[in-house]
Parts: structure tokens; C-alpha cells; sequence
């Protein structure tokens, strides 16, 4: 799945915060933790528009499973 995001955002996103030289190695490793937290965002929100026998997955599905993944409320 992390193979979705390009490399080079990654490493923007990192430089952000700070004035660094950022390697590869840690652009792949966000890109990695980033596709691993979009999967598990993007199936509990597919599992609630299911549950609503929904065939659309809504904003609100997206902000209540990104939610529950934070441990703000549970399903």
C-alpha cells in the first residue's frame, strides 16, 4: 500500500519541521507508516458505511473511523 505515495512528499513532510537533511531510508519509513495508517483508516471506514448498507463511504465515515483508530470513541 505505501507504494500509493510518492517518495518526495514524504520527505517534505518531514522537513516541515525542521531545516534537515532528511535520507531516503526515513522518507520510505513514512511512507510506509503513512500507507499502513491509510489502510486501517480506509477499511473501518468502508466497515461503517457497510454497516449502514451504505455503497458509499461518506466524509463522516472517514472523520468517526479516524476517531475511533485515536481512541477518541468507540464504535
Amino acid at each position: 500500500m505505501a507504494e500509493e505515495f510518492t517518495l518526495a512528499p514524504m520527505r517534505r513532510l518531514i522537513k516541515k519541521y525542521g531545516d534537515l537533511k532528511v535520507s531516503e531510508e526515513a522518507g520510505e519509513e513514512m511512507r510506509r507508516a503513512i500507507g499502513e495508517y491509510g489502510s486501517r483508516l480506509a477499511r473501518m471506514a468502508v466497515e461503517m458505511a457497510l454497516r449502514e448498507n451504505r455503497r458509499t463511504v461518506l466524509a463522516r465515515d472517514v472523520r468517526a473511523a479516524w476517531r475511533v483508530i485515536e481512541g477518541v470513541e468507540e464504535i
